[in-house]
Order: C-alpha cells, then structure tokens, then sequence
C-alpha cells in the first residue's frame, strides 16, 4: 500500500476539479470520478457513474462483504478555487513527505484513503459488510452530490458512514450547521455634493454590522463545538465614488450547533435586524449540524482502529461542515475522519502528510472489519443492518455518465 500512496493522491491532484458553484460545466469533477472508477477496476472494484447535474458525475464503487447491509465510505470529488495560491496547484509536488496541490487535503488525501482501503478490502476474504465508496461532486457548494447519493441508494440497510474530510486522524462526531442569508438596508441615492438630499444606505447598515458583532447567538456552547457564531462575510454598497448609495447588502454566516432549528434561527435573526430597520432575504444556504452518539457502532469500531495503531481516539468536534450531516439526517449513522488538518484545507500552500494517508487506509480497513463486531456486542441497542433507512448503491438506478 505504501508505494501506492503518493502516486495515486498525485494523480488526483493533477485532475482539477474546481467547484463551478452553479457555472456551465463540471470544472472536472466528472474526470476525478472516471479515474476513481478505472482505478477500482484495475484493482478488481466495480465502480460506476452516476449523473447528478448535467456533466456532472458522482462515482460509486461497490465491494461485497458477507451481508447485504453495508458501510458508507463517502468523500467528494470537487475543491475551492485556486487564487492566491503560493504553490502549483496541479502539480502534486512532494517535499518533505507531504504531497502539495489544491485538493491535496480536501478533500483528495481522505478519497485516496478510502480508494486503497477499498482495494485492500476487495482481496481475500469478503469484509463482514459490502462496502460503498462514494465520491460526489458539489459538496464545496450546494450538496447536491450527497442528495443525489441518498436517493440512489435504495433500500439495503447502512450500518454507518466515515466521511472523508481533514481532521487530523481524530473521530470527530459533532460539527456545526450554517444558516447564510442577506441583509439589506435601503436609504435613498442621490448626488454625493448634496447628502443633505440623500439617504445614505452603508450609514443605515451601520448599527445593523455593530449589533452582530457585540450580540452573540443566544445558545449555550455545545461541549465538543463551543459557541455558536454569527459573521458578516461579505457586504456590497455603492455605484460610484460620487453617490449616495440607495441600498447596501451584507451577507451572514450563522453557525449554528446541534439542536438549533435552522428556522428558529433564521426567524430570531429575522426579528433582531429588522428592529434595527433593516430587510432580510430568506437563507440561501442552509445546512444541519452533525451530532453522533460516540456509542455508535462506527464511532467505537473507528475508535478501537486507532487505538490499536496508538492514535489519539477521544471524539471530537470540527467547526466546519460537511457531507455527514446530510448522512445522518437520513438516518446514516456517521462520523468525520480523514488525513490531514483543516488548517491545511483551501489554503495557499494546501498539503497533506503522505505517511497520515497510509495510516488513514490501514484504520479505513480495520474500522470496515470492526464494525459488525461493535454490532454484534449490541452497543447501538439494535440488530445488525436495523435503524438506517437508505442504502443498495450496488445496483445503480441513475443513468451513468459513460
């Protein structure tokens, strides 16, 4: 497996797969997924294509276990945008053990992972579940891959789900949800030699930035996430260096944690700006929080992996989000793990340790095979293959993209 590493995350960088973020085109996540499915092949893993968007391709590898339920290896297949970059982002450079390039860490290092872990699990005997590796386009976006993913899976039981993002090799269970909506202040546009005449907007938009930045959400810390947040990320007002702006917009990232109603919240926010005379859009991103029992199966199977290995193996919270929310709404299951530090993920140097996706396979492995035991030990308080309500990818129902 060693020798596999580097030149398969290599390849996977040298593929860009930009995140369009709704752009014509695929940015290349679609070439990603024919290379994870003419990799499986030639490792004897039977993948296929499934069309989520136009040109725009989840992958979905199936490799049979002994029962028909399965575990979920899912990662996606798209990156962030390569401005800013300080290193070639396509080149799959290797210094120092660690491999640079956009991608490199997300999330390409933890779909490397699950790639040799599949093919690790495909030789010999058959894993005590099938396993199903998906790689999904959109996740950088609009989660649309993920979705996609979830109604094709059928009706086979999943017995849980590792999500392949950068946390440092720790089993992370909790991460927050975001709600992202606009905020707009109208005033009144007129000559810039004449404000006396005008209403200036970016002045009404003022008290409205002060109150999010001194009033926190008033939610008690989650124990594994700390503080739920509320950003202004970006703000737009003004036409011209001699006008009185008539509108100025800001955008707000609100972080929220587990057991937020991601309404309640928007309607809380609602009604604290609009007091303070501004006007509100409805989200245009909302995402759930993730918080996974740390006695689930697939969080204790995963923690025995790296214990055996001397891993760290305490759960822990990640403040970003990501695929396994939307999992877990479902009623998969999951729990974030992958090679790699979040510190390291869109940056402009993005790199990941060779010798953290090595070892990340090897837990992959170990977890995949531990999973029926925790099952078998009755730590989720069901029977095996119970309480999941999606899963058979192992006879796609979407048409494939070639």
């Amino acid at each position: 497996m060693k020798d596999q590493v580097a030149p398969l995350l290599r390849d996977l960088v040298r593929i860009p797969s930009v995140n369009p973020r709704g752009a014509a085109g695929d940015g290349g996540e679609t070439a990603v997924a024919e290379y994870v499915r003419d990799w499986l092949a030639r490792h004897g893993v039977h993948a296929e294509l499934h069309e989520v968007l136009p040109g725009r391709c989840n992958v979905v590898a199936v490799v049979p276990g002994r029962s028909a339920a399965a575990v979920l290896l899912e990662t996606h297949l798209d990156t962030v945008e390569t401005d800013g970059m300080t290193v070639p982002p396509y080149d799959g450079e290797v210094r120092g053990g660690r491999l640079y390039g956009r991608g490199a860490c997300d999330a390409k290092g933890p779909l490397a992972v699950f790639m040799l872990a599949a093919a690790e699990l495909a030789r010999g005997e058959p894993p005590p579940y099938t396993v199903v590796l998906a790689g999904v386009v959109d996740e950088e976006h609009a989660y649309r891959g993920v979705l996609h993913l979830l109604d094709a899976l059928g009706d086979r039981p999943v017995a849980g789900a590792l999500v392949g993002e950068p946390t440092g090799l720790v089993p992370a269970t909790a991460h927050k949800g975001v709600v992202r909506y606009t905020v707009r202040t109208r005033g009144r546009a007129g000559h810039s030699s004449r404000p006396e005449d005008a209403v200036n907007a970016i002045s009404l938009m003022a008290p409205v930035l002060a109150h999010l930045a001194v009033t926190p959400p008033a939610v008690a810390p989650h124990p594994l996430l700390g503080p739920a947040t509320r950003t202004v990320t970006r703000i737009r007002g003004g036409t011209g260096p001699n006008t009185i702006p008539g509108t100025c917009e800001a955008d707000v990232d609100r972080r929220t944690l587990p057991g937020e109603d991601p309404d309640a919240v928007w309607q809380q926010d609602h009604a604290e700006l609009a007091a303070l005379g501004a006007e509100l859009d409805p989200p245009f991103t909302v995402d759930p929080a993730l918080d996974t029992p740390p006695g689930t199966p697939v969080v204790t199977a995963l923690r025995r992996a790296l214990t055996a290995q001397g891993r760290p193996s305490a759960v822990q919270g990640m403040p970003f989000g990501t695929d396994a929310s939307k999992l877990a709404r479902a009623g998969i299951p999951s729990v974030v793990f992958g090679p790699g530090s979040v510190a390291d993920a869109h940056a402009a140097a993005e790199s990941v340790e060779l010798a953290e996706v090595e070892l990340a396979a090897k837990i992959v492995v170990a977890t995949v095979r531990g999973t029926a035991e925790r099952l078998d030990e009755g730590e989720s308080g069901q029977a095996a293959g119970q309480g999941t309500h999606r899963d058979r990818p192992g006879e796609p129902t979407e048409p494939s993209c070639s």
